[in-house]
């Protein structure tokens, strides 16, 4: 029986084929009118000009640090992440999901730089001189036993650290912790939550004190560090 027969009207109600037959429509105009997904990672502007770490961090070192180093890492990021099964996931979701696994290891390390990065930038102010207040401060100080005894402690955990990498402070489960990270690991892939970092890669400070690592951590701890930034991070709960 030729398909165009009253006998295929009596099977597929003429109202039933239009309801079908619109509905396709609509979702190949959503299809049509929906924009491609965009990169997982952005470059962040940085939050005060160039300039104004002078002269502990200078411009050119920030110009390097951030408009090549961080923007390569985003480039690379973006790149690995495009048409692979992590397009579309949060960052935090792809970094859990790819540490310590061999065969996403540039992945990993592409991703993780480019946030901690982004993190980095937001712990540092010219106006840096300030030290905790409120429910952090009573935190470090019921932790480590005063702000002396932590800046030691931090500055003695950055020093200690050999080769590349970071020292965080982070919470971990409530309590607060100074940990470092090995080249581009980080804690949030770890469950932790970021509180404050430095960036120990002789990149960060190699222009402007060589291989002086003390002299650098010192003067971002006592002269950059953005507290303020940590004091709404702790409160929050998240970074």
């Amino acid at each position: 029986m030729p398909m165009s027969s009253p006998y295929c009207h009596w099977i597929i109600p003429r109202g039933v084929r239009f309801a079908v037959l619109f509905a396709a429509l609509l979702a190949l105009l959503a299809a049509c009118s929906s924009e491609p997904e965009g990169p997982a990672l952005t470059l962040p502007p940085l939050p005060w000009p160039s300039d104004a770490l002078e002269p502990l961090i200078s411009q050119r070192t920030i110009k390097l640090h951030h408009g090549k180093h961080h923007a390569a890492y985003v480039d690379k990021a973006n790149t690995l992440i495009a048409n692979s099964r992590y397009e579309g996931k949060p960052v935090e979701e792809i970094l859990a999901a790819t540490r310590g696994k061999k065969r996403h290891t540039a992945l990993f390390n592409n991703t993780a730089q480019a946030w901690n990065h982004a993190f980095f930038w937001t712990c540092l102010t010219p106006e840096g001189n300030a030290k905790p207040e409120g429910a952090l401060a009573e935190a470090i100080n019921t932790e480590f036993g005063g702000w002396n005894a932590f800046r030691s402690a931090f500055i003695e955990a950055s020093l200690s650290h050999f080769g590349s990498g970071w020292v965080w402070l982070v919470r971990d489960k409530g309590a607060l912790r100074i940990l470092t990270t090995a080249n581009a690991d980080t804690p949030v892939a770890q469950g932790l939550t970021p509180l404050f970092t430095i960036d120990l890669w002789e990149h960060a400070y190699y222009l402007d004190v060589q291989n002086r690592r003390k002299a650098y951590v010192e003067g971002v701890f006592d002269g950059l560090a953005n507290w303020k930034a940590a004091e709404k991070r702790y409160n929050a709960g998240k970074p």
